[in-house]
């Protein structure tokens, strides 16, 4: 079976490594300036340069992120940023608005582009349109299908590339395009500057009758009228493959190194498997559907893929079943002797996990040493120490996690 592409969130340096260390094809992350992640870490023109040429050292490629949807006044320097871009040795841009994609086709031919979800692509006509153009590659709205999916590449062939969302966070609003937050915030979802009053808690309330709330479904957590459920299409995999989609992207520039690097691993050892065929798939998958809940995650299903998703509400609450303890910075193979840079507590004797490329095994602590002090210890609660510890066969990029707990010992 043909296994589609990896694409993976590279938000700052430190999810980059986690894609890169964990099996992601291809990442995508942003400059400074005319993405919609305003808020990430992001990357300035030197680190785009550096960021660019580690990934391709990994043998994986970048994708620069440039969807905002650019004003006149902005245009001459979003041709100026995919400039640079070009420069670093980006391998494609991510472009929603038309004029936009025209402008750059015209001025920067030899730059892939790539077109963003926020152009809502839902036919083939439109598909066709954006390959005329001279674009590489369509990632299509959510709001597809599997069946629509399936349709649209046989139309299309092999004339230009599909890309589909497969796992994280999703937007109530059609193909992320939302105004609730520019009207409540002043800050513009179109933009890059979401403040996600999705995720808000909102109740009813009738004009006639002030501070008298009516009572709407609700869980323990509260009420979100319009807070979608995460994204997860690990099941249908072998389907998305079969449907001919050439790369799956995971959405997460927001998120922490930690969640990048499980579901990456996850999702990774997913296409390998179903690359052996799907029966190495089927019996990895309830393993590996696990795996995707150590990261922080919201109740989830399959969006529009397989129907109607299920109805928005008690989606806010985040679940979490395995802690980021401790990330491998370098490993001395005589000694068997890891070098760690802590992130959260844990204690000497205490049953951890190793996450690896190859898999996730069990591992005991042991008591380490803190480099700043000379200390041996038992457990340390400081966050950005480094610690030695024996820990055979790990290798730098690896991560120690255990089980979640509050941080009051």
């Amino acid at each position: 079976m043909k296994v589609p592409e990896l694409l993976c969130p590279a938000g700052n340096r430190e999810s980059l490594e986690a894609a890169l260390h964990f099996g992601a094809d291809a990442v995508y992350g942003g400059m400074k300036h005319y993405g919609l992640r305003a808020y990430a870490g992001n990357f300035d023109g030197e680190e785009l340069r550096a960021a660019i040429g580690r990934t391709h050292e990994c043998g994986a490629r970048f994708y620069v992120t440039m969807n905002i949807f650019p004003f006149d006044d902005e245009m001459e320097g979003f041709v100026d940023a995919a400039r640079k871009a070009r420069d670093a040795g980006a391998d494609a841009v991510i472009v929603s608005d038309p004029g936009a994609i025209r402008r750059l086709r015209r001025e920067l031919p030899e730059l892939p582009v790539h077109v963003s979800t926020q152009a809502n692509t839902v036919n083939t006509d439109a598909a066709k349109m954006y390959r005329d153009m001279g674009c590489e590659r369509v990632i299509l709205a959510r709001e597809m299908s599997l069946e629509r999916i399936a349709r649209m590449k046989e139309a299309v062939g092999d004339s230009i590339q599909l890309e589909t969302f497969v796992h994280g966070a999703s937007c109530m609003a059609y193909s992320g395009r939302c105004m609730l937050s520019a009207y409540l915030t002043g800050r513009s979802g179109n933009r890059g500057e979401c403040a996600q009053p999705c995720r808000w808690q909102y109740a009813v309330m009738e004009e006639k009758r002030p501070g008298v709330y009516l009572p709407v479904e609700e869980d323990e957590r509260g009420t979100y009228l319009f807070s979608a459920r995460d994204l997860c299409l690990m099941p249908i995999l072998p389907e998305l493959a079969d449907a001919g989609v050439s790369s799956l992207k995971i959405e997460g520039r927001m998120k922490t190194e930690y969640y990048v690097a499980v579901v990456t691993g996850a999702y990774r050892r997913a296409l390998d498997l179903l690359a052996q065929g799907r029966e190495a798939f089927a019996q990895a998958l309830p393993e590996l559907t696990e795996e995707l809940k150590c990261a922080s995650h919201r109740d989830s299903d399959t969006g529009f893929l397989l129907g109607k998703p299920e109805e928005p509400g008690g989606a806010e609450g985040f679940h979490q079943e395995r802690e980021f303890c401790a990330r491998v910075t370098g490993y001395d193979a005589e000694t068997g002797e890891a070098q760690l840079l802590l992130k959260n507590r844990f204690f000497a004797g205490e049953e951890l996990e190793l996450m690896t490329p190859a898999g996730v095994r069990k591992v005991t602590a042991k008591p380490f040493l803190r480099e700043k002090t000379g200390e041996i210890m038992e457990t340390l609660g400081i966050a950005g120490e480094t610690i030695r510890m024996e820990l055979p066969g790990c290798e730098a990029g690896d991560i120690l996690r255990g089980p979640v707990r509050n941080h009051r010992r």
